[in-house]
């Protein structure tokens, strides 16, 4: 006989979304297994299989809205005196937050409600990673709602994830694990398809202007980034008042050098000495994102604004230099940029790049990574703000920071890490010295 299962007592809950259809038409369930997924305001929960059967009929949809008591499917092979009711929830489970919990299974492999430890004493474990499928050819899935809901933002199909937990149940580690190997296969690279042509002249008068050599290729390397490495930005200012009071007390020093000392020689520094406590900052990945490259050489790229376009030099074993000494090479490769005039390897082997906007204004942006590196700083134009000192306001001079790094080898904690010594070593400089 056909028996129908509804929606069992879900709380207070009210107008609940089917979020996920867990079985289809043919499939044979087992009890507890799961049905649907459904989700409030607040949770989302399972609702599991009162029965053992064959499902005859599914009666809902995604998107649906449902209460408690909506019949959502219909099973087949179910005993005559079973009834018609609703699926069953443990005793004290309703719409609130849970964690997940690794599914027992029963006798055929399929996934149930998390035993009790007396109950998992007097059943043999069943064989992790076995995974039968429905009737239907799919693969079932053994996932809470909280790793089914992450899935979903992520756009991950579960049956593609392979699992690590108890009998092979899906844990969110599963799942971002699966992300990362998708997004550093090749097929994740594939270019985008080419935008449409559009006729502007309908609009008005146009006018085609080709892009340089240098343009047309930076932008073909700035679009591959963006597609291959996964951009966070962190944002942050520093108070750079002492730095300056330094730099200007050196102003007659560089000047007899023919040497015009500006920001960018300190800063340059002080990423390369926040570079030697932090290796992973000046490192690439491999192509198959499986090793980070740590590199033991400080080339440090640095952006330069041409009529053709950017160019980014590389101040070659720039942690063997001292600030007069960048400063003489920053202003050399900036002007033979400007000229046309940089050799091939001046272009090459950066390890990490800074790219200054100081001269020409702004507050923070989000510069792109210079891939195969894995980082880049963006530095903003320096102000002056009032400060709180404890006692009193003071005009202070502050520097915004800006940096982009590929999440597939960097994370937050150690950017946050990264940028606080980064701000110490140019809130004072001193500490180079240390």
């Amino acid at each position: 006989m056909n028996t129908e299962v509804a929606i069992p007592d879900i709380g207070d809950a009210e107008d609940v979304e089917v979020i996920e259809i867990c079985v289809a038409p043919g499939d044979d369930v087992a009890e507890n297994d799961a049905l649907i997924v459904i989700e409030s305001d607040k949770a989302s929960m399972e609702v599991p299989s009162p029965f053992a059967g064959t499902v005859a009929e599914v009666l809902v949809a995604l998107a649906d809205r449902v209460n408690a008591g909506d019949p959502i499917l219909r099973l087949q092979g179910v005993a005559d005196d079973a009834g018609s009711a609703p699926a069953e929830v443990p005793s004290g489970q309703d719409m609130e937050p849970r964690q997940d919990v690794p599914a027992a299974q029963t006798a055929d492999g399929t996934a149930g409600q998390a035993e009790t430890p007396a109950e998992a004493a007097e059943q043999p474990r069943a064989s992790v990673g076995d995974r039968s499928s429905s009737a239907s050819g799919k693969p079932r899935v053994y996932a809470g709602p909280a790793v089914r809901r992450l899935a979903r933002e992520l756009g991950v199909d579960l049956a593609e994830v392979a699992g690590s937990g108890d009998a092979g149940r899906i844990v969110k580690d599963d799942v971002k694990e699966h992300v990362k190997r998708t997004l550093s296969s090749p097929a994740a690279r594939t270019p985008l398809a080419p935008a449409e042509e559009i006729d502007f002249s309908r609009f008005g008068e146009t006018h085609r202007q080709p892009l340089s050599r240098i343009r047309a290729k930076g932008a073909r390397n700035l679009h591959q980034s963006w597609q291959q490495v996964v951009h966070v930005t962190q944002h942050d200012d520093v108070d750079v008042t002492d730095l300056e009071a330094f730099r200007r007390s050196l102003a007659a020093e560089a000047a007899e050098q023919a040497v015009k000392l500006t920001p960018l020689p300190f800063i340059v520094k002080a990423c390369i000495r926040a570079l030697q406590d932090h290796p992973p900052f000046n490192a690439s990945l491999s192509a198959d994102a499986s090793e980070l490259i740590l590199k033991r050489y400080y080339h440090i790229g640095m952006a330069v604004d041409t009529e053709d376009g950017l160019l980014v030099p590389v101040l070659r074993d720039a942690d063997q230099m001292g600030v007069l000494e960048l400063a003489q090479e920053i202003a050399r490769l900036s002007t033979a940029a400007r000229q046309r005039k940089l050799r091939p390897d001046e272009l090459q082997g950066g390890s990490f790049t800074v790219s200054s906007l100081g001269a020409i204004g702004g507050t923070g942006f989000t510069p792109i990574v210079n891939a195969p590196e894995v980082a880049i700083l963006g530095v903003g134009r320096m102000d002056t703000r009032p400060l709180w000192d404890g006692q009193a306001f003071q005009p202070r001079q502050v520097l915004p920071l800006s940096l982009s790094y590929d999440h597939r080898a960097i994370n937050g904690a150690e950017a946050g890490r990264f940028v606080a010594d980064l701000k110490r070593l140019l809130g004072d400089i001193r500490r180079l010295a240390l």
